[in-house]
């Protein structure tokens, strides 16, 4: 997939698109109707299809007080969205510039003359152009002035709720990350490169664990521990048992060190049974279910015998989840 970082990268032989709108953060089961539609209607016109998204979320310049925690980057944005049929992607720097277009000139500068649409397909909620004054109502009648054809799709609804990132979020603040799996249509997942932590996981608890760290702008499940798994992304030589894109179990710690007085907020997986330098790689942890909430320990033989017991529930929840894995 290419990933275009402004209009100067679209490339001069585009001369028609069917293209989708939208954050699409985390890119869940309500946005792929969106890319199903897009490409459905991009194989028939004979085009490719384009997703068109915006980096940083446009709340970081019209509400920086009110921006959420992100559920996917723009990598795994693309990523997904290729796995979906999408040909391209346009990362666009929302500006304050950009916030000042009105809807029209959103969909002329934009969706005609730079990314040359015959095609359209947004949500119900979309809005666009300055004040978010552009709705649906407005692209249909733009689309008919220009000549673009305009899909529109209800959100999708299911079990009484509308699928969608503020709910997959609230979820995952709840530590309900099966129901977030499900409102996503996948694995919840985070990707970063391993560091060293305080090592004390295997030196003092005989439980080594692949460290991660991220800001306050990435969406993590409550603090807690969690079942999933370990997948390697970097294709750099591993030095011990593990290889790259195996997926691994893993007994994953989300939040500080309570017991050891750690304030830093983190991702800590505990490869089971497996023995690898995992220091400098990317690796990716997906998270399957809740195990328990975060405690803190009066002694370290407790704490010790307390993620026996954690390793163990681990790999009961992701035998079952291999199970399902495979058979799809």
């Amino acid at each position: 997939m290419n990933i275009w970082r402004g209009f100067d990268e679209i490339p001069s032989e585009l001369r028609a698109s069917v293209v989708t709108i939208g954050v699409f953060d985390g890119m869940h089961r309500g946005h792929k109707t969106l890319l199903d539609t897009a490409v459905g209607h991009g194989k028939k016109l004979g085009v490719p299809t384009v997703l068109l998204t915006f980096d940083p979320h446009p709340l970081a310049v019209l509400r920086p007080d009110r921006i959420p925690p992100m559920l996917a980057t723009v990598a795994q944005r693309a990523k997904l969205a290729e796995a979906e049929g999408i040909d391209h992607m346009l990362a666009m720097s929302f500006s304050a510039d950009m916030a000042r277009l009105s809807p029209e000139e959103f969909f002329t500068q934009v969706i005609v003359n730079s990314l040359q649409a015959k095609a359209v397909v947004v949500g119900s909620n979309f809005t666009f152009g300055y004040k978010a004054a552009g709705t649906t109502d407005t692209l249909q009648e733009l689309g008919e002035k220009y000549g673009v054809e305009v899909f529109v799709l209800n959100l999708l609804e299911e079990e009484d709720e509308i699928i969608c990132s503020t709910m997959i979020r609230g979820l995952l603040a709840q530590g309900d990350v099966a129901r977030a799996n499900w409102a996503l249509g996948r694995t919840f997942s985070v990707s970063g490169e391993v560091v060293r932590g305080a090592g004390r996981g295997g030196k003092e608890l005989g439980f080594p664990t692949a460290n991660l760290y991220f800001p306050d702008s990435v969406a993590l499940p409550k603090d807690g521990v969690y079942a999933g798994w370990l997948r390697i992304v970097s294709t750099a030589p591993v030095e011990g048992d593990m290889q790259p894109g195996v997926r691994y179990p893993a007994a994953i710690s989300v939040g500080d060190n309570p017991t050891f007085g750690d304030a830093r907020r983190s991702v800590e997986s505990y490869v089971i049974n497996q023995d690898a330098d995992l220091y400098g790689h990317t690796v990716e942890v997906e998270f399957v279910d809740f195990v328990r909430d975060m405690l803190t320990f009066s002694s370290v033989e407790e704490l010790v015998e307390t993620i026996k017991g954690d390793v163990r529930t681990t790999l009961e929840i992701v035998q079952r989840d291999d199970v399902t894995f495979n058979s799809q």
